[in-house]
């Protein structure tokens, strides 16, 4: 967190956040601009968001790997809980519940924690998986069995298993780190990566937007919007590549291209849940910006992809257990 390129970093990031302040500021006070007033109040109640969650974040990155690790852990606990909350659960689950958030997401950081890649790769989508099967099982009530363990596991995978490719990050070696240190600039660039082309899906649709993509499930995603999206991107990417080791230029356009296809995709996907269950946000724990799943529903499906590419980029074919 110290090195020259993380703090030109973050300052340019806190920079525009404090433009972006006065601006909506200034347009809250000034009502007669002609602006909706509805969403000048959303703007800034977005941004005390970012606020808040920028906060928490700094002070983790500040903190070290642990923190950051512990702080994701949190995050995933929380998200997980909005998603089990979605539908109604029966007696039969609680108990698979239970070791699901005390023992199966805690113990599944740890490993990451401790960089054990070759047993968290496979501790929630094997070893997880399988007990949620057996303990909904023991408990003798068989109605919708496959429906209410197939919630489960696709919680885990989604809001803790993939979530947790992202802290992940921080220990995979590259020239610009030492070893131990942290790849703190690394995890910075994919979560600007995923926000930003999540702004940029909205403005672009809002500007060219003409042909939805799925119209029931969205009604502000369109195909303009991804490819604009997408192509900004790949192009901040490429203008960061600096901040993203150990990729060059062109392949850092490329990791900002995929981010933001997959980025939407986790939007799409958890946008078609909550249209399934009739709710308009997963929750309301940070004002402004829904349920933590609602923040982080593009990072679910970027983070793990985004690993796996900085692996092969940085030529290490899986990292090295405590390193």
């Amino acid at each position: 967190m110290n090195d020259l390129h993380t703090v030109v970093l973050v300052t340019g990031v806190l920079g525009l956040l404090l433009v972006a302040t006065a601006v909506g500021q200034f347009l809250a006070r000034r009502p007669d601009r002609g602006l909706d007033p509805g969403a000048v109040r959303a703007f800034n109640q977005r941004l005390r968001g970012w606020w808040i969650m920028g906060a928490l974040m700094g002070a983790a990155f500040w903190l070290g790997v642990t923190a950051t690790v512990t702080l994701f852990g949190l995050v995933s606990f929380w998200a997980l809980r909005e998603f089990i909350t979605l539908t109604p659960t029966r007696r039969g689950d609680h108990r698979a519940l239970f070791w699901v958030f005390v023992l199966f997401t805690p113990v599944h950081y740890v490993l990451v924690a401790y960089n054990r890649y070759d047993v968290f790769s496979v501790f929630l989508p094997v070893y997880a998986t399988l007990f949620v099967l057996a303990r909904v099982a023991f408990t003798g009530d068989y109605t919708r069995f496959l429906e209410r363990t197939a919630k489960i596991q696709a919680g885990l995978v989604v809001c803790v298993y993939c979530v947790s490719f992202a802290p992940a990050l921080l220990q995979i070696p590259t020239a610009a780190t030492a070893p131990g240190s942290g790849n703190f600039r690394l995890l910075f660039f994919l979560i600007l990566l995923v926000q930003f082309a999540d702004a940029m899906q909205h403005v672009w649709s809002r500007l060219i937007g003409r042909r939805l993509v799925a119209a029931e499930v969205s009604s502000d995603r369109s195909w303009e919007g991804l490819l604009g999206s997408a192509t900004s991107t790949a192009l901040l990417a490429a203008a960061l590549w600096w901040a993203a080791p150990p990729y060059e230029p062109w392949q850092a356009a490329l990791a900002g291209f995929v981010i933001a296809l997959l980025g939407f995709a986790g939007g799409m996907t958890m946008a078609a849940i909550k249209r399934d269950r009739g709710v308009k946000d997963h929750g309301t724990l940070v004002v402004g910006h829904g349920g933590v799943l609602d923040r982080i529903d593009s990072l679910c499906f970027a983070a793990p992809v985004f690993y796996h590419l900085t692996l092969a980029v940085s030529g290490a074919a899986t990292p090295v257990a405590g390193g």
